[in-house]
């Protein structure tokens, strides 16, 4: 392989039949290059193989860059360090949205839309009584998300930009109500209506901890802390669960299909399910003085133990959302006045993170799930939520990535080719002759 010119192609060589052909090279506005190679099998008569797509761009972006060996994170080129200590979830939200952000006039128009969306159809309230009292929160949200096109059929038609519009900011504001019920449903309380003189992350709070009986009030810096959090998990360019979104959007599916499938794939452990897995590391650590002896076995190669909520697959630096949720994470724990023996166990695993040079060496610094799971389970949130307030946090991105991928008119159906490796062709071989 070999490159030429500023804006330079590739020209690749196949070794068995000696032929070559030039491939352009895409520059963006930041980042790494890519190879343009849509016409590579036609070229070659071969495809490429990439497990997990680890190193193909499968679209254009205007929407969010990483630098994970700078720890740099952008939302429509402004960093996430000052988005969160500047702005809020429904600025960020209009960002994310419309590219630019928003004058004082649009913002409180666009938040008074979104706090005029949060009720849902009262008889998605049958839904989740079909559910077992056990469910897991994620569980409901992606069948009552996905039902929410049966309820909702004047914004199903994706290519009118109104219908776009309409289902966009449905979503972003029927994502905590949902989410707040499915708590609720599980604990057997009577569900809370959303109140539209509250904003986003109060509204929410309320919903899930009120209770008709007596007057429930939010307290301000645990509103905060969760409209922070989720300005933090809003997008994060083309993960997994956006990945899963673009890909059921190329189908032409309706929205909320396309969100519902966002859910599903932000579900699995590897993804937004992380931030369990650090509580549910926490729990078999115990205590404190516990702690030495557990770094010491996740150090050991021969053990399988690990330590979840340290590093992070982009990230060859620190989490930048770590950095901004690490500091409000003290404050707001002190603020609370919060003494729970696990929390005393996060922050002794932090500060080894932090000191120890295995840890430092191998940049497995504190990420944003390590982060964010104690906090939510000092604001009293039961470890099944977790999930489920990072896909309230995602779901404005979730719609950014849908809606621009339905204004691209370089995407089509996404179909990715195979490496088979099963049986070759062979004839039936009748039952009695087996």
């Amino acid at each position: 392989m070999s490159t030429s010119g500023k804006n330079h192609t590739v020209t690749m060589t196949d070794n068995a039949s000696g032929k070559s052909a030039e491939f352009p090279v895409m520059h963006g506005s930041a980042g790494v290059p890519v190879v343009d190679i849509r016409s590579f099998n036609k070229e070659f008569g071969l495809f490429t193989y990439d497990p997990g797509y680890t190193a193909t761009g499968s679209c254009q972006s205007k929407i969010t860059f990483i630098d994970g060996d700078k720890g740099i994170l952008l939302y429509r080129g402004y960093p996430i360090e000052q988005l969160s200590e500047h702005s809020d979830y429904m600025e960020s939200c209009y960002l994310l949205l419309y590219g630019e952000l928003p004058t004082a006039e649009e913002k409180a128009k666009f938040s008074y839309d979104i706090s005029h969306h949060t009720m849902v159809h009262d008889q998605i309230t049958n839904f989740f009584r079909g559910f077992r009292r056990d469910a897991h929160p994620m569980a409901v949200m992606c069948g009552v998300v996905g039902a929410l096109s049966a309820f909702y059929h004047d914004s199903l038609d994706i290519e009118d930009p109104w219908h776009r519009k309409v289902a966009s900011y449905r979503l972003i504001a029927k994502m905590p109500t949902i989410a707040a019920w499915a708590y609720k449903y599980t604990i057997g309380q009577p569900f809370v209506y959303p109140r539209n003189d509250m904003g986003y992350a109060e509204n929410f709070l309320h919903m899930c901890f009120s209770t008709p009986a007596e007057e429930y009030k939010v307290d301000p810096v645990v509103a905060k802390t969760l409209d922070l959090i989720f300005t933090l998990h809003a997008d994060h360019e083309q993960n997994a669960s956006a990945s899963t979104v673009r890909l059921a959007g190329s189908t032409g599916a309706n929205p909320y299909a396309c969100i519902a499938a966002g859910i599903a794939a932000l579900w699995g452990p590897s993804h937004g399910g992380a931030n369990e897995q650090v509580l549910n590391m926490l729990e078999e650590i115990g205590t404190v003085d516990k702690v030495p002896a557990m770094v010491a076995r996740a150090k050991d190669p021969n053990d399988s133990f690990r330590l979840f909520g340290f590093g992070h697959r982009v990230y060859k630096n620190f989490d930048p959302r770590a950095t901004v949720i690490g500091k409000a994470a003290h404050e707001v724990l002190d603020i609370l006045g919060v003494h729970d023996p696990l929390l005393e166990v996060a922050v002794e695993l932090e500060r080894i993170a932090l000191e120890d040079e295995y840890f430092i060496q191998r940049r497995l610094y504190p990420n944003v799930d390590f982060y964010s799971g104690f906090i939510l389970k000092a604001m009293g949130f039961p470890v099944s939520m977790f999930t489920a307030l990072f896909a309230i946090g995602r779901t404005v991105g979730w719609i950014a990535q849908w809606n621009e991928l339905i204004e691209d008119p370089e995407q089509k159906i996404n179909r990715p080719r195979q490496l088979y490796i099963g049986e070759p062709s062979r004839d039936y071989v009748p039952v009695d002759k087996r």
